[in-house]
């Protein structure tokens, strides 16, 4: 569904921008990138489109902190420690705690950003980079970073003088737009990302709308303020070069209509890679289940067994009653573990969805799942708790592909 066109289109826009050919082996990009999230979803995202520029010719030196080997034309730089290693496998409870209020969010989203950022710019072979100057002297012809949490990563094509282009894993960033793309949507119309609507149909839920988007503005104007002021950095004191291509992993099919400036490109669904064999323990545990599959997952970043003892156990009562076998992404041994449940602490889940015996995917709401389930045609039990995720399980509601409930509430 998603695939090809999405991968062609990358490429043509990548190379349009520095007016290039990118069918011809001369017209190769040096392509610096920037990745400071450590969220394995934002970098599924991110690498998808990296891997797109090498297949078909450009080179790529990459700062991140995912290693997936160098390759030809890939050079990785790995990015660790800190506020690198906060990405995967968190307390469910204390991740909830601090990232799922507007104001926890972009307080800590502020935050963040600043040391990231700092983080980025220490590094030895950063250093030499932006020491070298403008962007032909350093070798490389343009800067592709994620904005979300490390806008001040723009400070190097801006000392390297090169075009900026921009990854965004998750719907547009509501309250980055005016400051990144000098506009700022309808509030009555375009649902901010931190809402639990993806589209607004009442008054009450427009209204609601717009407080938030004023709230959520005013928040991170204040927040970065002080950061500047307690913290100042040398990216604070020029003018950072504004993008002069956005790539969105959003895409029609799950995102209501909503107007976008120029410059900004859809690619929802780029990471969907070609379905690969699934390993011989899963697939004969699926195939072994006249009734078919359910898939359980709440992705990379919080940790499933960290969840409160009376949803785990909501969870595995019911689990046990059903027909059907359950995969279920679980941390370590699971106590009291149902016969029809396997658990491991990974399952590939682009290939399990795509097995035809997969009927159900509980799922937390990430984007790139989201995309997974739409196009493998399975429905969504959806528990969001944080960030876009709420707006994306309603997005599939509305669409009818999913239901939704709430995590912290559910019982048996």
């Amino acid at each position: 569904m998603f695939g090809g066109p999405i991968v062609t289109v990358v490429v043509i826009c990548v190379a349009a921008l520095l007016g290039s050919s990118y069918e011809t082996p001369a017209a190769a990009m040096n392509v610096l990138a920037v990745q400071t999230v450590p969220g394995k979803s934002h970098w599924n995202v991110m690498s998808a489109v990296l891997r797109t520029l090498t297949d078909h010719g450009h080179n790529v030196t990459v700062f991140t902190p995912f290693l997936d080997g160098d390759r030809e034309r890939y050079t990785e730089v790995h990015l660790h420690g800190g506020v690198m290693q906060g990405g995967v496998g968190q307390d469910a409870m204390q991740l909830i705690k601090e990232y799922c209020t507007v104001s926890s969010v972009i307080t800590k989203l502020s935050n963040f950003t600043r040391a990231s950022c700092e983080m980025a710019f220490r590094h030895p072979r950063m250093t030499d980079v932006l020491r070298n100057g403008h962007g032909l002297s350093a070798g490389f012809d343009v800067v592709i970073i994620e904005p979300l949490v490390s806008e001040c990563v723009s400070y190097v094509a801006t000392v390297l003088r090169v075009p900026l282009v921009y990854v965004v894993p998750s719907p547009i960033v509501t309250h980055l737009e005016r400051s990144l793309f000098g506009h700022h949507p309808n509030p009555a119309v375009v649902a901010h990302i931190l809402s639990s609507h993806g589209m607004l149909k009442t008054f009450i839920e427009r209204l609601t709308n717009t407080l938030l988007t004023v709230y959520g503005s005013s928040l991170k104007w204040y927040a970065d303020r002080q950061e500047r002021l307690s913290n100042p950095q040398p990216f604070d004191r020029v003018d950072l070069v504004k993008p002069s291509l956005t790539f969105t992993n959003t895409h029609f099919i799950t995102e209501p209509s909503r107007p976008l400036t120029q410059g900004i490109v859809q690619i929802g669904g780029i990471h969907l890679a070609r379905s690969k064999r699934i390993p011989k323990n899963i697939l004969e545990f699926i195939e072994g289940s006249p009734h078919g599959v359910i898939y359980f997952t709440f992705g990379s970043v919080m940790s499933m067994s960290s969840l409160p003892e009376n949803v785990q156990n909501a969870f595995k009562e019911v689990f046990a009653q059903l027909p059907q076998r359950v995969l279920w992404k679980y941390e370590g041994e699971m106590k009291d573990k149902p016969e029809n449940v396997m658990t491991m602490n990974w399952f590939p889940q682009r290939d399990v969805l795509l097995h035809p015996k997969v009927k159900l995917f509980i799922s937390h709401g990430g984007i790139s799942g989201v995309y997974e389930a739409v196009d493998a045609g399975v429905p969504v039990l959806g528990f969001p708790f944080c960030y876009d995720q709420p707006r994306n399980i309603e997005n599939l509601v509305d669409a009818g592909m999913a239901i939704s409930m709430d995590l912290l509430t559910v019982n048996k």
